[in-house]
């Protein structure tokens, strides 16, 4: 009876697979016009809205996101700092002819400038000269900078995106996807928040020339946004990944191809407003609170305690919230010696019983080997 019940446990531990889901559906959505776009929450990754999230589109001067995060990935590990000063080469002057008509900072041929200055002119100015500048300071060209790029893109997961510069022009091959740009957003906020202060900077000035941030979100009164990066090309369209906080929730909004720099701020709007009408993060599980007993065989003990190593925070709709359920499945025939932290499960959360996300459960205690006799017995037990 026991071993029917094991094989029905880990059967839907299969089923489920071993990945976790973020996807929430919601009703009710207003239409975004808008080739691509994602919304996703900030605390727990969820994607709250969606349509084409995964369609591969260049990215223009969203690409911006992924330099100014090598940035400050360089600052923080102390190969380059705020002072240094880089030497513009005719690469990054802004006169170079491949530049021309594009935003710019306006840095000048063989004059030094400061990384701080240049970072602000990536984030605030979206100065393509600033970019290639920090990337030939980083990695001696903005070749070897992409392939530096592209290894971030592979470490923080955005299976679709392909840089091939620094700076979003076009470029055979250089491409991005509304999904991969929120969470690449996500770790910028959450490992640099210093840096990412200047991102919410309204204007700069470099060589007596002020340059407005092109977020016009950030000058929205019914919002609190604070970035992120705009976009445009003619093959790309018009972009925007723009955040805004409102109580305890911060919302990360990606649009991509709108027709106009006023769509794509009315586009991006219109999710962030949605997501924080009809949307709220709970937390029914508090990390390292003991939810239930699991039974080990060939340990000291018979039992040990187990939960979650991180808090079950999910984002749900509000008219939701009554209808969660969790559900546990332990591993089948957990053999000790048992380390607190391992995985021994997964708690699933369920609303009207679709799935809404899954968290690993783990060991709250250590549960060592039990004696020769001891793991002889169980072993008998097993068999039976």
């Amino acid at each position: 009876m026991k071993f029917k019940k094991y094989i029905k446990q880990l059967s839907t531990v299969l089923i489920f697979g071993a990945v976790l889901s973020t996807k929430v559906y919601s009703d009710g959505m207003p239409e975004v016009e808008a080739k691509s776009y994602i919304l996703m929450d900030y605390q727990t990754g969820q994607i709250l809205a969606q349509s084409n999230a995964e369609q591969v589109l260049p990215p223009a001067s969203l690409t911006k996101i992924m330099t100014s995060y090598i940035v400050s990935d360089e600052l923080a590990k102390g190969n380059i700092t705020t002072d240094d000063k880089v030497l513009i080469s005719e690469n990054a002057w802004a006169q170079n002819p491949k530049l021309k008509g594009s935003s710019l900072m306006f840095v000048e041929v063989n004059k030094y400038v400061s990384v701080d200055d240049l970072h602000k002119g990536i984030v605030i100015q979206s100065g393509n000269d600033a970019s290639i500048a920090m990337a030939e300071f980083i990695s001696g060209n903005e070749t070897a900078f992409a392939d530096l790029m592209n290894q971030h893109a592979q470490r923080l997961g955005l299976s679709n995106t392909q840089f091939k510069n620094s700076t979003g022009l076009p470029a055979s091959g250089h491409a991005t996807t509304a999904k991969d740009l929120a969470v690449l957003s996500r770790a910028l906020i959450k490992d640099f928040p210093a840096d990412y202060s200047i991102y919410a900077e309204r204007e700069f000035s470099y060589n007596g020339i002020t340059q407005q941030n092109r977020n016009s979100l950030l000058k929205d009164q019914g919002l609190l946004v604070d970035g992120l990066k705009t976009g445009h090309t003619e093959e790309a369209g018009y972009c925007l990944v723009s955040s805004a906080i409102k109580d305890d929730m911060r919302l990360i909004a990606v649009v991509m191809g709108t027709d106009s720099k006023a769509k794509r701020a009315s586009e991006s709007r219109k999710l962030l407003n949605h997501g924080f009408r009809f949307y709220t993060n709970i937390t029914p599980f508090k990390a390292g609170v003991s939810l239930k007993n699991a039974r080990v065989w060939k340990g000291e003990e018979n039992e040990f305690p187990v939960g979650l190593a991180q808090d079950a925070t999910l984002s749900l709709l509000k008219t939701d919230k009554e209808n969660l359920k969790a559900n546990y499945v332990l591993n089948s025939e957990i053999i000790a010696p048992i380390r607190k932290g391992q995985k021994v499960g997964e708690v699933f959360f369920k609303v009207n019983g679709k799935e809404v996300k899954r968290i690993p459960m783990v060991a709250l205690a250590n549960v060592e080997e039990a004696g020769f006799f001891g793991r002889a017995w169980d072993s008998i037990k097993l068999w039976f």
